[in-house]
């Protein structure tokens, strides 16, 4: 059940990457600007390339184009500028359609009815293996290989592979080893960035005494939990282990897999620490759990919340800035190194047709990245856009040390799972750590109860 991607990562280390973002993140932060006045393109639909730009899209006119995501929001909005360039620059009409999630679950109801859309973006190399082992998924066409090639690092391409066929453009990445913190609670508190995860309690116990709590988890999405669990696992158990792990060459009734769940409930069994305790965070979803810690002034619900660079397009939805109200530390060392977790979402061509390799061919190139980058809460893999666009030094730092890794990162482990186990809300790796967050006493039973779901969905 897994891609040829899990191949690529074996045997590598992310203590440079880790160290580059450490340094960075220490620097000064600026506030976040919007910088609207930036346009994404001049193009016109005549098949000819964009002013500043090396991409030829061809012309469209007449085309029409359906992509699914399962993006909503902010993070949907800006994506569809991104459409809506595509669209200026060929001529063509582009409709995003909201998926559901599972998006493969989505997406087969769709092409049982005989509509699929003609590209859908999957937020996990196990559901494009799934996609492509159906035989929904098209192979990219030429032009998108070449800007790929020329855009990303092999890691990045090969985790787009099934077998030796590019099926997926990873257009969106994220870093998933970061907490963010409400500046004016540690300031009060006088509360520091932590470097280990023994630091990252004595902070949360400083926090805790000035009359905030903690932190703030959207245990509503079972999502967030895995990373949780992914940070600490790689950077307790190492990047072999990681990849075991990953792959169910070993199994979750490891001994590692029990240091890790043990050291988490450090911190989720402790219903103080946590915002509405384990009850409450079962019923808070992801954009609630970054809202809640930076509203309220300095008497939020929560102090920190743990999750990605993405964090910021809901900061934003708050009056919150980042930078100065909003700050944010690497995840802390829990072994020798600090973790690099990374997660991202591929475009996927479901209908073959001129149109949709061209569409891919755009989401490969840095036009169509830079467009998102510039309006926040986005990360490119892409090697060539200019990180300058980027709204903030936060991002652009983030930014830096993602490409910086080149290769040497871990892909989110759920994501690279089968989408039974690591990607569906409600069942596996998502209901079991909800469990667990429930009653992190019961670090046994827990494990039986993954290592029972990962070997039904692995099939070993």
């Amino acid at each position: 059940m897994r891609s040829t991607s899990n191949t690529i990562r074996t045997r590598r280390t992310v203590k440079a990457a880790a160290t580059l973002l450490a340094g960075a993140l220490a620097l000064s932060l600026t506030a976040c600007g919007s910088d609207d006045d930036k346009s994404g393109g001049t193009g016109s639909g005549t098949g000819t390339k964009d002013s500043g730009s090396t991409l030829t899209l061809p012309k469209l006119d007449g085309t029409t184009l359906e992509v699914a995501a399962v993006w909503t929001g902010t993070e949907q909005a800006n994506f569809k500028k991104v459409l809506a360039e595509f669209a200026k620059r060929t001529g063509a009409k582009v409709t995003f359609v909201p998926a559901q999630d599972p998006i493969i679950n989505f997406l087969g109801s769709k092409i049982a009815g005989g509509s699929p859309p003609d590209v859908a973006m999957l937020p996990q190399p196990g559901a494009v293996k799934q996609a492509a082992d159906k035989g929904w998924a098209k192979p990219l066409g030429a032009e998108a290989q070449a800007e790929l090639a020329k855009n990303y690092s092999q890691g990045w391409q090969d985790i787009g592979k099934v077998g030796d066929k590019q099926y997926g453009v990873y257009y969106k990445a994220a870093n998933k080893s970061l907490i963010w913190y409400n500046a004016k609670v540690f300031e009060n508190a006088g509360a520091t960035d932590p470097a280990t995860w023994k630091d990252l309690l004595t902070t949360a116990q400083t926090v805790y005494d000035s009359g905030v709590t903690p932190f703030s988890i959207g245990g509503a999405d079972g999502w967030t939990l895995t990373d949780w669990f992914e940070n600490v696992y790689l950077s307790q158990a190492g990047p072999e282990k990681y990849d075991q792990l990953a792959q169910h060459k070993i199994k979750w009734t490891d001994p590692s897999v029990k240091e890790a769940l043990t050291t988490l409930a450090q911190i989720w069994g402790k219903k103080d620490w946590v915002a509405g305790g384990a009850s409450g965070a079962l019923q808070t979803e992801f954009p609630a759990s970054v809202t809640q810690t930076f509203t309220g002034g300095d008497q939020p619900k929560a102090a920190m919340v743990y999750e990605g660079d993405f964090v910021q397009v809901n900061i934003a939805d708050t009056k919150s800035k980042v930078g100065t109200d909003a700050k944010v530390f690497p995840f802390p060392k829990v072994g020798d190194t600090a973790p690099v977790v990374s997660g991202g979402d591929a475009a996927v061509i479901l209908k073959d047709s001129k149109g949709a390799q061209a569409l891919a061919t755009f989401l490969a190139s840095p036009d169509a990245a830079e467009i998102q980058a510039k309006l926040g809460g986005y990360l490119s893999p892409n090697k060539n856009v200019d990180v300058s666009v980027y709204p903030n030094e936060v991002q652009q730092t983030i930014a830096k040390a993602l490409i910086a890794a080149g290769d040497d990162f871990r892909f989110d482990m759920s994501d690279q799972a089968p989408q039974a186990f690591g990607g569906t809300p409600g069942k596996g790796e998502w209901k079991d750590l909800q469990d667990f967050l429930k009653n992190p006493t019961d670090v046994a039973g827990i494990q039986a109860k993954l290592e029972s779901d990962a070997a039904a969905a692995y099939g070993n």
